[in-house]
This record gives C-alpha cells, sequence and structure tokens, in this order.
C-alpha cells in the first residue's frame, strides 16, 4: 500500500474525531467584539494543545494587538509539517463564527453539537470549523502513520475573517508575510458547493459605501417646516439600482455574472414617532467585477444621490467603509488548481470547474501577494444560517481530497 492510499484509508476512518473536534470548538463561541464577543483564545488554546497532542512540534502563534478584549490580543495559530520538499501547501480556515441571530429559528442549542446521521448541526459547523477539521484530520494521520508526505504541509487558522480580517491573515501578511516561499501554494476551504465540483478563483470586489442624508427635524405634526431624511432616503434607496444600468458588465465566471449594488442596513433616526427625522443613515453592498473601477462607481453614486437630495431639499454624503478591488485571479492552469482538481477527481469522481465569487475570502491576502490560491470546499451552504450544519462524510472526503494535494 502507498503511502497515499495509507493516508486516505485512515483519514476515512475518522467519523468519530470529525464529532468530536466539532463538538469542543462549538462549545467555545468565537465572537469578536463587533459581535458582542470577547474574541478567539479559548479556541485558539484548544487547537494548539490539541496540535501538540497530535505530535505537531513546529507551531507559531502570531497574536495580533486588540484591546477590544480581555486577552488584548487576537490569536492566530500556524503549524507546519515538514514533507520531503520545503514547497508547501497551505490550508487555512477561521476560528471566529457570527452570532447565531434570534434564536427561536434554531431546533437546538447552537452552542451544542447535535449529531444526526450525517449531519452535523451547530453554529460554526460550517463556516469554518469543517476547514480546521480537514487540516486536524491530515495532522493527525500523517503523524499518527509516520507519513512524510511530498509536499510539507501548513496549517492556518486566524482570527477576525467574519468582519475585518485586520487581526487575521491581513496581520499575518503584514508581519509574517517570509513565511511564504515562492512556490508555495494555498488552499481556503471557505467556499463551495454540495458536490464539491466549484473551485472558486477570483472573487469581485467589495465597495460598501455609507450614505448620511441630512435635512431638518421637526414636529411630525408640521411636516412643511422640516425636510424629512427618512423620506428623501427612501427615495435614494430606490434610486441604487440606477448603478446596475450603468455598469451592467457581464462576465459567465460569477454567479450571479454581473455587478451588484444591495442597500442593507439602516440606522436608527429618532427614537419617538411623533418627530419628522432630520438625519438618516443607510448603506450599500456593492460587489464588483474585477476590471470596473471603484473609484467610477463612487463618483456615480454621489452623482445619483445628490440628484435625489436636491429634489428633497436634503444634503447627502457618501463615504466608503470597505474599498477592496478585485485582486488578480488565480490562473485555471496554475500547480493549485491542477492538484486540486486531480485529488477532486480521484476521491469524488467528478471533473470540477473554476468559478467566481461575489463573497470575500481570505485568498484575496495571497493573491495579492502573487501567492496562487483556490477557495473550495464541498458543502451545503448553511453558513450564518439558523440550523448550520455540515456533512461529516464531506469533512472526510475534503481531508482525503487536501491529503492527496500533498504527492505528486
Amino acid at each position: 500500500m502507498t503511502r497515499f492510499s495509507r493516508l486516505i484509508e485512515s483519514i476515512g476512518q475518522q467519523r468519530d474525531k470529525v464529532i468530536e473536534y466539532q463538538t469542543r470548538m462549538t462549545e467555545l463561541p468565537a465572537l469578536g467584539p463587533e459581535n458582542g464577543g470577547t474574541g478567539e483564545m479559548p479556541k485558539a488554546l484548544y487547537l494548539e494543545g490539541l496540535l501538540r497532542e497530535l505530535g505537531v512540534t513546529d507551531i507559531l502563534r502570531i497574536d495580533a494587538p486588540d484591546s477590544r478584549v480581555p486577552d488584548g490580543v487576537r490569536p492566530n495559530v500556524v503549524a507546519r509539517i515538514p514533507g520531503a520538499s520545503p514547497r508547501r501547501l497551505w490550508i487555512l480556515g477561521h476560528m471566529d463564527v457570527v452570532p447565531p441571530g434570534e434564536l427561536s429559528y434554531w431546533k437546538t442549542d447552537p452552542w451544542k453539537v447535535v449529531v444526526d446521521g450525517d449531519k452535523i448541526r451547530g453554529r460554526g459547523v460550517e463556516d469554518n470549523q469543517q476547514a480546521i477539521v480537514c487540516g486536524l484530520l491530515i495532522a493527525q494521520e500523517l503523524k499518527a502513520q509516520g507519513i512524510t508526505p511530498d509536499l510539507s504541509l501548513g496549517l492556518i487558522f486566524v482570527s477576525d475573517e467574519e468582519t475585518s480580517s485586520r487581526y487575521g491573515i491581513h496581520y499575518i501578511l503584514k508581519t509574517h508575510a517570509d513565511l511564504f516561499g515562492p512556490d508555495d501554494f494555498v488552499v481556503v476551504p471557505d467556499y463551495g458547493v454540495a458536490d464539491g465540483s466549484s473551485i472558486e478563483i477570483s472573487e469581485k470586489g467589495q465597495l460598501w459605501m455609507r450614505v448620511e442624508v441630512l435635512g431638518h427635524q421637526c414636529h411630525a405634526s408640521r411636516p412643511q417646516e422640516g425636510r424629512n431624511s427618512l423620506v428623501a432616503a427612501a427615495d435614494m434607496i430606490l434610486h441604487v439600482r440606477d448603478l446596475e444600468s450603468i455598469y451592467a458588465q457581464v462576465d459567465p465566471l460569477f454567479q450571479p455574472p454581473c455587478c451588484t449594488f444591495v442597500p442593507t442596513r439602516h440606522e436608527e433616526n429618532v427614537p419617538n414617532i411623533n418627530s419628522l427625522p432630520g438625519k438618516d443613515v443607510f448603506y450599500i453592498d456593492c460587489r464588483i467585477l474585477p476590471g470596473i473601477s471603484h473609484d467610477d462607481v463612487l463618483a456615480s453614486a454621489r452623482e445619483i444621490m445628490e440628484a435625489v437630495a436636491e429634489r428633497h431639499g436634503v444634503t447627502v454624503d457618501i463615504t466608503t467603509v470597505t474599498n477592496a478591488p478585485a485582486s488578480p485571479a488565480t490562473p485555471p492552469d496554475s500547480e493549485v488548481v491542477l492538484r486540486l482538481s486531480a485529488g477532486i477527481r480521484e476521491i469524488y469522481g467528478i471533473k470540477p470547474h473554476c468559478d467566481g465569487s461575489g463573497g470575500g475570502t481570505v485568498a484575496v491576502g495571497f493573491r495579492d501577494m502573487g501567492i496562487p490560491a483556490a477557495v473550495w470546499a464541498s458543502v451545503v451552504p448553511t453558513y450564518h444560517l439558523a440550523n448550520e450544519y455540515s456533512l461529516i462524510s464531506r469533512t472526510i472526503g475534503d481531508a482525503q481530497v487536501l491529503a492527496r494535494m500533498l504527492f505528486d
């Protein structure tokens, strides 16, 4: 039996470990301060200790200072296992999760794992603990079976992916870029489709706008004495779709294949019903195709909103909350895509295809550095939903696919 065959067979027998790892991590809610939590430290300490128990000795903690959390830092865990070659496959997962939301929508306690056949339910089990477990299974069985793969393996478990990645991968790439060699490549198991047939090689740019509308507050019984900022803001929201006709380009790599402009959050204005609001604030989430200037989109939005403001006798100010243009795409013939495709064909018996995504992942930071990165997993998209779940069989299968990439 070959080294690879032994590794694949042993990973395939780890159902109980998938449940064990998922159970322990779910019991450690890793919520960032923006989401009302105290950070990722308990989960990081668990993972660091577990890696040492598995026999991994090359472990590095990279702590990003953050005074908002009790420990004063946001932890990032890096583990390395040497192979015959110094070239390294990096597998990246994020420790932080989103809040459970309305608890009445959950069938069970979101912070307690429930196993139902092949399904494992709980907050974070798919987003992104499935990725973390995949990495753990590979590390566990490499050590348990005494196997040295052709390529070296790197695991990175980051903080802060759900908010900005400022204290996670961005901090690592800024302070420890020397971790990554020129021939390394990266897989981020944080996006995919149920059958595992989609490899994401490109992402749309993100442009989040804050739109502040200023009118004049007055008593609601005498509206003629004021300038209703809410009415003006509502009119502006209806005109957000004007951007769709201005930027109507299509790229079939993405679904949907166009730019999207979506009004999302609205801040509270007056606390009482009988006052006409003088200030209103709302936000627009824009996902911009590669090659389209974010400055142009911003200028167009200002022109549209200022025309509406003039009609209502109010003023408007548009600022950016996030402005991240699209990164260069990972070439479909790059080694990371070819190795990943070979693993998918061998383990799942299907031919994968490349596509793009409108969501943002940590792959962007690597692509900006010229490090090829592919985003892939076989998941039912239940992230951020109540009753989030992942499939145990797919966690094992995905770990086998990723393990296959370590062998020539």
